[in-house]
């Protein structure tokens, strides 16, 4: 058709024309898949922008975000007009005059190219198309990717696609808004909001001149022109922004003199390490979280939701400051226990040669390091001795050292961490959760991920089962040897514990006195008597979810649990009998304020409430019996300035004191503690260093003692509740105070031959009631 078209550079320039249409053609409809994805006009409707969540306490301060670019929208009247101008100034000052493209920029840029000025053509609606659809990543691009001159046409006019289309839905006013939502500052930092509260801590709409051409001018290379990183390169490139607006008439020179002498003024206070506010609360709270997002359809990190925990921060604050204080000393306790020695041994004290060499297997690089060196273990040994710069954790802040791998793995080793978690059972909320001493370093969660044996802290499931079937509190048992037949796998077993003093008194002791002393032969016992599988069922039906080995020892913690259980199961106690769901979060909301769903307590009726308050009552014998287990809490005395206070809690301590637990409970609150090394053959080797009472039982005095300190924590000493039903039971029983007794132990002992243990020459005296 072009032949009858007599005029050669007409028929040329229109041949030129018709391919040009047919090429954008091509592109647009990404034809055979050369040339990959472009948005068409119902995407450029209902753009998505990729918006940071964050996450609340529960008084409204911000824990953290969850990002994959973090940025934080705002609206066209939250924008200063100081930013406004110098990026229309700076980057496209005929924004108001073109439709997205500016042929007229694009041809001097070319002329300015070719003379060795490069500079960029692209206005700033096309800079939206790159940002907001990424028209240069991968995944937009065909097959034409591969040829390099032509993969960069394909982009340009992409872009000039896209921007045609943005500038025929958007208005001028909207396209600037979507910009400096999406246009990147480094650091993975985007949107203006981000960036002003970043680098000036204030909001986009408080910035001054010299601060928006700070920040406009960064656009031209975010790392080259850093303010942090090169000052003088961004003041330099400032003041070139400054001269562009007082050029165009957007600033008088009087303003311009001004700004251009001032200094950067950076205020960094609002700047956020590389973790985005990283914590074990945080990553919690994203477990939490899991199912519901993915049943309603919301990306956690896209969707800009706004989520409000349960966590109280004074308490948070103040359980984390007792952390720190008492693992310190617990620490160094530990160090001066083994000093040089190697802590890592096996039940009978011998060191585990091959500690070092499993520890090294279990790193991921050292399949990678098998496979490089086909399994030559010399060369494989040499990289784990090689000295390597690095950072380690440590008490009195991270220091910067040189060590190598295979000494990183035996100075980590030896280090003790701790989970935390108290809740408010008559809310089901939590409000303290504390995975670990810190996160940087140690990013296992010892509150829900990691599991332990519980120790003396499970016997209270043998007790509420006794309780619940016919027992009372005041009913005596006999501390004495106990030997129990049973089989497992089919095979005949005996069990014949110990108590954790390896001492028999062979008295009459109640329940409760037992309970408190945490008497491991009568525990055995109770369990006897009411079922260990009765027992299992117990334990899982107040909130256990782990598998429970269903023997004797049972009662005595053998089976490994959470903090996150332990506290679960011992709220239904303090919530007359019903079962909680915890709660982690209250409500979400997204980022305009609009709630979308809210959380409430769920639970369940399973014990009775006569059952439920007398195992409170069973609890406050660890203050309150002879050698109570619980009777170290004495010594904080913040816990004891009125009189009418009453705690209850059960110490817990694991065989070879590898595992110290607290779970207290005061009459809002439960807490469980838990306190050891990573690694288990790692551990404290006396009572008077490992059990439970000396390590996770300090935590939770300083704990209460600061809550109970600040009158605005909302938590008050007080006694337990009363009776939420009547009481059929026998239970006011006091036992004997005995002058030579002393605080009991409390650890999960190894069998003993009960026939190489002697009963006394007479029957203790039937001893008497302390005077009232």
């Amino acid at each position: 058709m072009f032949k009858r078209i007599s005029n050669k550079i007409l028929r040329g320039f229109l041949i030129f024309i018709y391919f040009v249409i047919i090429f954008f053609c091509a592109i647009e409809l990404n034809f055979l898949w050369l040339f990959g994805y472009s948005p068409d006009m119902q995407d450029i409707k209902t753009h998505t922008l990729s918006t940071a969540s964050e996450v609340y306490y529960a008084d409204g301060k911000l824990i953290g975000r969850y990002y994959k670019e973090n940025r934080s929208p705002v609206e066209f009247k939250e924008i200063s007009p100081n930013l406004v101008n110098a990026l229309i100034a700076t980057e496209d000052v005929r924004f108001y005059n073109h439709s997205g493209v500016d042929f007229y920029s694009f041809a001097t840029s070319l002329v300015s190219t070719a003379k060795g000025d490069k500079r960029g053509g692209s206005t700033i609606t096309q800079q939206l198309a790159k940002n907001l659809f990424s028209t240069r990543k991968r995944k937009s691009q065909g097959v034409i990717r591969h040829i390099p001159v032509l993969r960069t046409i394909v982009s340009k006019c992409k872009e000039w696609l896209t921007a045609f289309k943005i500038e025929h839905v958007y208005s001028k006013q909207q396209i600037l808004t979507l910009y400096f939502n999406t246009v990147p500052f480094g650091n993975n930092t985007f949107g203006i909001k981000t960036a002003t509260l970043k680098y000036f801590d204030k909001n986009p709409n408080e910035v001054d001149p010299a601060q928006a051409a700070t920040l406009i001018g960064m656009l031209k290379g975010t790392s080259v022109y850093s303010p942090i990183r090169y000052p003088e390169r961004s003041i330099e490139r400032r003041n070139t922004v400054l001269g562009q607006m007082e050029k165009y008439n957007y600033i008088t020179k009087a303003v311009y003199e001004e700004n251009e002498k001032k200094p950067l003024n950076l205020d960094l206070s609002y700047v956020e390490d590389d973790a985005q506010g990283d914590s074990y609360l945080r990553h919690a709270v994203e477990k939490w979280l899991d199912k519901w997002l993915k049943a309603n359809d919301y990306d956690l990190y896209e969707d800009g939701l706004k989520i409000y925990t349960t966590i109280d921060s004074r308490l948070q604050q103040y359980a984390e400051e007792a952390v720190a204080l008492k693992m310190r000393m617990l620490q160094r306790r530990f160090y001066g226990l083994w000093g040089k020695k190697e802590p890592w041994r096996d039940s009978k004290g011998v060191v585990i040669k091959d500690f070092l060499l499993k520890a090294e297997q279990k790193l991921p690089i050292y399949d990678l390091l098998e496979k490089k060196y086909k399994g030559d273990t010399v060369q494989i040994q040499q990289y784990f001795t090689k000295q390597k710069k690095m950072r380690v954790f440590s008490w009195i802040g991270e220091r910067d050292t040189t060590m190598s791998t295979a000494d990183s793995i035996k100075y980590y080793a030896k280090i003790l961490n701790t989970g935390m978690m108290t809740l408010e059972p008559s809310t089901g909320k939590i409000k303290v959760w504390i995975g670990g001493i810190n996160f940087n370093h140690f990013k296992f969660d010892h509150v829900n991920q990691a599991k332990r044996q519980a120790g003396s802290t499970f016997k209270p499931f043998a007790y509420v089962t006794a309780l619940d079937n016919g027992y009372t509190p005041c009913d005596k048992f006999t501390d004495k040897p106990v030997s129990i037949n049973y089989s497992e796998n089919g095979k005949p077993e005996v069990w014949a514990p110990n108590n954790a003093d390896f001492h028999f008194s062979y008295r009459d002791m109640s329940l409760r006195w037992a309970m408190g002393k945490s008497v491991n032969s009568i525990t055995a016992q109770v369990t006897e008597k009411v079922g260990w599988d009765k027992v299992v069922e117990y334990a899982h039906k107040c909130g256990i979810e782990s598998p429970l080995k269903s023997v004797p020892s049972v009662s005595l913690g053998s089976n490994d649990v959470s903090v996150y259980e332990m506290v679960r199961a011992y709220s239904t106690f303090l919530n007359k009998g019903n079962k909680i769901d915890p709660i982690l979060v209250t409500r979400i909301t997204d980022h305009n304020g609009n709630i979308i769903d809210e959380f409430q307590k769920k639970e369940e009726k399973v014990l009775s409430e006569e059952t439920a308050w007398l195992m409170l009552y069973m609890f406050r014998g660890g203050m309150e019996e002879p050698g109570g287990t619980s009777l170290a809490l004495w010594e904080y005395p913040g816990l004891w300035k009125k009189n009418s206070n009453q705690i209850g809690g059960k110490t817990g301590t694991s065989s070879d004191y590898v595992d110290g637990w607290y779970m207290g409970i005061t009459k809002d609150l439960v807490t469980g503690i838990w306190v050891g090394a990573d690694d288990r053959s790692v551990h404290f080797t006396t009572s008077e260093t490992g059990e439970g009472s000396h390590t996770a039982l300090p935590i939770f005095g300083a704990f209460m003692e600061k809550v109970y300190a600040d009158p605005k924590s909302g938590y008050t000493p007080g006694p337990f509740p009363k009776p939420w039903s009547k009481i059929t039971k026998t239970y006011e029983c006091p036992s004997p105070h005995i002058s030579s007794d002393t605080l009991a132990t409390d650890s999960l002992s190894a069998p003993v031959d009960t026939t190489k243990v002697q009963a006394p020459a007479s029957t203790p005296a039937e001893p008497t009631a302390p005077p009232q």
